[in-house]
């Protein structure tokens, strides 16, 4: 069975779209392990520690919208 062709614009937009997930898989495990290091920080009763790493991580996220939102057009 022969494969479906793609038009080289379709083939740039494939290409972007992997990886703009794997730069969102890459941002999601980071937080999680921010969150993860955050909650040990908790249980070690360090909370000025956890406060401030997840102060960092909002800040991480405020600066990250292109990864959160994208700011490219599709079209």
């Amino acid at each position: 069975m022969p494969t479906p062709r793609t038009t080289p614009d379709a083939e740039k937009e494939i290409a972007a779209l992997v990886a703009e997930l794997e730069q969102a898989e890459a941002y999601e495990v980071r937080l999680r392990q921010l969150i993860s290091d955050a909650k040990d920080q908790l249980a070690a009763g360090n909370a000025s520690i956890a406060l401030s790493m997840l102060n960092s991580a909002l800040s991480d996220i405020d600066s990250s919208t292109d990864v959160v939102a994208p700011t490219r057009g599709r079209g």
